[in-house]
């Protein structure tokens, strides 16, 4: 791995990693949903200049983000508005032994017992952080946030069967293009205060959807892309592991989060199941 690449992973790590405690922060001004569109929304209007529409398949782009977009992302930034970043950005990993799990079932991918194992180990981790008696009353946004993740890896799988037909870029492009609308409509439906909210909101509001938008959207996924152009997935891939540390370091710094000692020990545990699903050991010649 050339040390430009090196960089890029990091850097990849750090934007997205920072992402779940500028969102918390967001959701003081603008409702959930809502700002999900709005960072979607932005992070088209940027990137579709640059690419051609995928005709042949903006009908199944479409349907697929239903699916892996719009209900992952308002299930996953709801639950965030009622828990702490830090809480919430390690229970989403379970989104990665989800994924294995779709691609054995849909695509027919290898699981095996390494990546059964670090599925069961993730759960003991959620497990841990869910029995805490301090959420008892936020067992049901953590349910949402579990639930988003779910549908976030499912949609992953279907968006696979398409990928690779089509550009990276452009598939974020439009993914983003498609997702955005829909994201208004199910706001405009289920929540309220979106005017409100824009006609309100503070400087640390907008850049809060600018970083949603054009660092965390439209930069970091043009350069997660680039980086897969040039490099083997087992060897980026374990720098994503660094993504919720980052934020839980975050969110205790500038959110003023204090996550106990047993959400950081259940975080850690899914961390390992992850790590054990996403890390293959190099095989002898």
């Amino acid at each position: 791995m050339k040390p430009v690449d090196l960089l890029f992973a990091l850097t990849v790590t750090i934007v997205w990693g920072l992402g779940f405690p500028f969102a918390k922060a967001g959701l003081g001004q603008f409702p959930p949903i809502f700002l999900m569109g709005m960072r979607f929304a932005l992070a088209a209007l940027v990137l579709i200049w640059f690419v051609r529409p995928p005709w042949g398949y903006l009908g199944r782009i479409f349907g697929i983000v239903v699916i892996g977009g719009t209900i992952p992302y308002s299930l996953i930034f709801s639950g965030l508005g009622q828990l702490d970043a830090s809480t919430a950005v390690l229970v989403v990993q379970l989104q990665v032994p989800f994924m294995a799990f779709f691609g054995w079932l849909l695509l027919g991918e290898r699981f095996g017992w390494r990546r059964f194992f670090g599925m069961i180990l993730a759960f003991v981790g959620v497990a841990l952080i869910a029995g805490q008696p301090a959420l008892g009353s936020s067992l049901i946004p953590l349910f949402m946030v579990v639930s988003g993740g779910t549908m976030w890896a499912l949609g992953q799988a279907l968006i696979r069967r398409v990928a690779p037909r089509l550009g990276g870029l452009q598939l974020i492009a439009w993914v983003a293009a498609l997702v955005s609308p829909q994201l208004f409509l199910a706001s405009f439906v289920l929540e309220s205060g979106q005017i409100d909210g824009l006609l309100a909101a503070d400087l640390q509001g907008w850049i809060v959807i600018l970083y949603l938008g054009l660092i965390m959207t439209a930069f970091g996924y043009a350069l997660w892309y680039r980086l897969l152009a040039r490099c083997e997935v087992n060897q980026v891939g374990p720098f994503l592991l660094l993504q919720p540390v980052v934020a839980v370091v975050a969110s205790v710094l500038f959110l003023g989060e204090a996550p106990t000692l047993a959400t950081l020990a259940g975080g850690a545990i899914v961390i390992a199941g992850v790590a054990i699903i996403t890390i293959r050991p190099k095989r002898a010649v």
